[in-house]
């Protein structure tokens, strides 16, 4: 099984010996970041640093001045990592080593342009602004994250990207010195506290029939019983996790029909952005460029793994990378929905694909179509694996946090994926090899072994 460990440029710069460590540990791809949000990260073996901190949101390599002149919402730069072009380096040390690289790109996460653009992010029905979660709706944000996934994605020598957090962001965000938990909320009450009502999106509610005023009305109300103690409300039934049971309270909460209207709103936005994405990422790139999603099935769903329709998203994308830490019956419930819609066929997706979005997936809108051209081409960089076309399903690939001391099971890995394998899953990734202690990195090397990975295959049926 073809499996792929995320890591970022500053755990591989200054660091010789890292890719050759990695490369060691039987994998076959590196997954690495190029535009990342701001994060204070371990770097437990790196002979020059411990600790690094990233301070804002931004691109790992030097973004095109021509693309970003004169507007508004831009990508920063950054400067905790050694060099002009962080992603570029550290690219070129993991392809020497013999590993494929592929671009990881964060949109819809960052706190430095909502700072920067406070009218310009999700504020929740109170009227608190979220400034690390940019409004997809709004037509400025929506032509900034598509242009940076096009060109984020579309680094020299990478053969395909995979895109985090392209939809909603919501409350849920590891924020520093958080001191949101007082009062613990269900995933109905999660929902609705990342309902946005930004002045396009409460436009949006009013076209769509329901003034926005009462649509606030009826959030403000539903979650009144959550500021309670004592009083459970719709969903506190309901299991950590419980997809389906979420969207019933949801419904609950605040009826069927203005359940729907948040629905219709927020799908379409997230659908249309996401497909505009991949197209952007296609026309920039050459033929054979893999574009996966980090993906949740449940539609409401907001934060880095995006919540999305798993028959449409696998219209349009090359596939979708999700969560499955945890036990049997959580895997079963994020794979099961994606292995029904994955398409039929012999080979396993190995590498890139072919496919281009044709009519039918393109996004509903031209405020959806990209501006600006595709990304430079650069110097190219020589992978250490090459892509396989022809592929007929679609990625499915289950991510495994591997680090024990951010809730990861480094030493059940192998029993893990192997049953992901039998829920539907074609690969594996690694969160997070940059981030792991030796000891994990250990138990990883080993069950690679034991999966039978480190022979250098790159498919799995």
């Amino acid at each position: 099984m073809r499996t792929a460990a995320f890591l970022y440029p500053w755990d591989v710069v200054g660091d010789p010996a890292a890719a050759d460590r990695l490369a060691g540990l039987g994998i076959q791809q590196v997954t690495l970041a190029s535009a990342y949000h701001s994060t204070r990260a371990l770097t437990p073996r790196h002979p020059r640093h411990r600790i690094v901190t990233a301070r804002h949101s931004a691109v790992l390599y030097p973004p095109d001045p021509a693309r970003w002149a004169g507007r508004a919402l831009r990508p920063a730069t950054q400067d905790w990592t050694a060099g002009p072009d962080p992603f570029g380096a550290a690219a070129r040390a993991l392809a020497d080593a013999g590993l494929e690289v592929h671009t990881w790109v964060v949109l819809a996460h960052n706190s430095r342009l909502g700072a920067e653009h406070p009218a310009a992010v999700v504020r929740n029905a109170y009227g608190d602004p979220y400034p690390w979660a940019p409004c997809i709706a709004r037509p400025e944000v929506r032509e900034y994250l598509v242009d940076l996934a096009a060109e984020a994605a579309v680094r020299p020598g990478a053969p395909g990207t995979e895109l985090e957090s392209c939809g909603w962001y919501g409350l849920a965000h590891l924020h520093a010195h958080d001191k949101t938990g007082g009062v613990p909320l269900t995933g109905a009450a999660q929902y609705l506290m990342s309902v946005c009502f930004c002045t396009v999106c409460a436009a949006g509610y009013t076209r769509l029939g329901v003034p926005a005023q009462e649509v606030r009305a009826a959030v403000v109300r539903a979650l009144e019983p959550q500021w309670s103690a004592g009083r459970a409300g719709p969903g506190d039934r309901k299991e950590p996790g419980d997809r389906q049971g979420e969207w019933a309270a949801v419904e609950e909460l605040l009826g069927a029909e203005l359940a729907g209207l948040l629905r219709s709103w927020r799908d379409g936005a997230a659908r249309t952005l996401q497909r505009a994405a991949v197209r952007a990422v296609r026309d920039a790139a050459a033929d054979r460029f893999r574009v996966l999603l980090h993906a949740d099935p449940a539609a409401h769903r907001c934060g880095a793994n995006v919540g999305v329709d798993p028959a449409d998203v696998l219209a349009h994308a090359d596939g979708v990378v999700l969560p499955c830490t945890g036990d049997a019956a959580a895997r079963a419930d994020v794979l099961g929905p994606f292995a029904d819609r994955r398409d039929g066929g012999a080979d396993c997706r190995a590498g890139g694909a072919d496919r281009r979005a044709g009519g039918a997936d393109r996004p509903d809108g031209g405020a959806d179509r990209p501006a600006g051209g595709a990304a430079a081409a650069g110097d190219s960089v020589t992978t250490g694996a090459s892509v396989t076309t022809g592929a007929s399903a679609a990625t499915i690939a289950a991510n495994f946090t591997v680090v024990s001391g951010l809730g990861g099971s480094p030493g059940t890995l192998a029993a893990d994926a192997a049953h992901a394998a039998s829920l539907g899953a074609t690969e594996l990734r690694l969160y997070h090899a940059g981030l792991a202690s030796d000891r994990d990195l250990a138990a990883v090397g080993d069950a690679l072994r034991e999966i039978g990975d480190n022979s250098g295959k790159r498919t799995a049926c």
